[in-house]
C-alpha cells in the first residue's frame, strides 16, 4: 500500500526510530509499504520514520534496481569525504550540498532476523547514510555547513530554488569609494579652515583648490552609488535593504560636499 510522506514542516510522529524485535507480519507489510511507496514516488529510497513510523527499517534502490530491505541499520566504518548534491522527500522540490563520508560499511538485519553487512561508495554511500540519518531522528539538513544551511533556510522561507549562496557580508568593495569620498571631505574641511588665516590673494588660489577636490570627490560619490547598486544586486537575499543603505550614504555625502562648497564660496570666493 502506498502510504504518505511526511513533508517539511509538518514534523515526523516520532523522535527517532526504534530497533526491530519481532520480525511479523506487521514488520513485514511496513517493508513492502515502503516499496510500494518508493515506486509511486518515483524515489530511491525511504526510512520508516519518514512515513511515521517508529521501526529502525530503511528500503533503498541498489544500483541495479533492486530493493534492498536494511533492518536495524548502523553505519560502523567510513574513509573519506564527498561533496554531494542531496534532496529528500522531507523537503520536496528541494536542494542542498551535503559533505557524505565517500565510503561507508553497513551492518543491518534481514527478514529472516539474520545478520548482514553491506560496503558502499559515491552516490550509494550517500544515499544509505541519509536514509539512516532519519533512523535518529534527523534530517540533512543538521549535516549543512553554516553557509549551506542558511541558504538551504531562504529556500523554506520563501519556497523557491532559485537562492544562492549570497549573504550579505560586511565588508563591500564599495566601501573604497566612500572612504576616498571621506577623506577629501576633510581634506575640504582643512583647506576652509587654513584659508581663513590667509590673505584675500591666497584665500582665491584655496578656492580654487576646494573646487577640485569638491568635483573629485563628487565624482567619487558618484562612483560610490553606481557601484554600490551594482555590488548591491548580487546579494540578492538582502537587495532592498543595501539599495536604500547606498541611496542614503550617497545622499548625505553629496549634501555635505555641497555644504563644505557653500561655505568655501561664502568664505573664499
Amino acid at each position: 500500500m502506498v502510504r504518505d510522506i511526511i513533508t517539511y514542516p509538518t514534523p515526523p510522529s516520532a523522535e527517532y526510530s526504534t530497533d526491530v524485535r519481532k520480525f511479523d507480519d506487521e514488520l513485514f507489510k511496513l517493508i513492502d509499504d515502503l516499496k510500494d511507496t518508493i515506486t509511486a514516488n518515483s524515489l530511491q529510497g525511504l526510512a520508516a520514520y519518514q512515513i511515521g513510523s517508529h521501526f529502525n527499517v530503511v528500503v533503498v534502490k541498489k544500483e541495479d534496481g533492486e530493493f534492498l530491505e536494511l533492518i536495524n541499520p548502523r553505519i560502523i566504518l567510513n574513509n573519506g569525504k564527498q561533496m554531494v548534491k542531496e534532496s529528500t522527500a522531507y523537503f520536496p522540490g528541494l536542494d542542498a550540498n551535503v559533505s557524505r563520508y565517500d565510503k561507508i560499511s553497513v551492518v543491518y538485519q534481514d527478514r529472516d532476523a539474520k545478520d548482514n553487512s553491506i560496503r558502499a561508495d559515491g552516490e550509494f554511500s550517500a544515499l544509505l547514510q541519509r536514509k539512516i540519518d532519519y533512523t535518529f531522528g534527523s534530517s540533512f539538513i543538521n549535516k549543512l555547513s553554516k553557509d549551506e544551511k542558511k541558504l538551504f533556510e531562504q529556500k523554506l522561507e520563501f519556497g523557491v530554488e532559485a537562492a544562492t549562496i549570497q549573504t550579505c557580508p560586511t565588508v563591500f568593495k564599495r566601501d573604497y569609494f566612500k572612504k576616498r569620498v571621506n577623506l577629501l571631505s576633510i581634506i575640504m574641511v582643512v583647506v576652509l579652515v587654513v584659508s581663513l588665516f590667509f590673505d584675500d590673494a591666497m584665500q582665491q588660489k584655496m578656492f580654487t583648490t576646494q573646487l577640485n577636490v569638491f568635483f573629485t570627490a563628487f565624482l567619487v560619490n558618484v562612483g560610490y552609488f553606481f557601484y554600490g547598486y551594482y555590488e548591491g544586486k548580487k546579494y540578492t537575499t538582502c537587495t532592498s535593504c543595501q539599495i536604500g543603505n547606498i541611496f542614503g550614504t550617497f545622499a548625505i555625502a553629496s549634501v555635505r560636499l555641497f555644504i563644505l562648497l557653500g561655505l568655501s564660496y561664502l568664505f573664499l570666493g
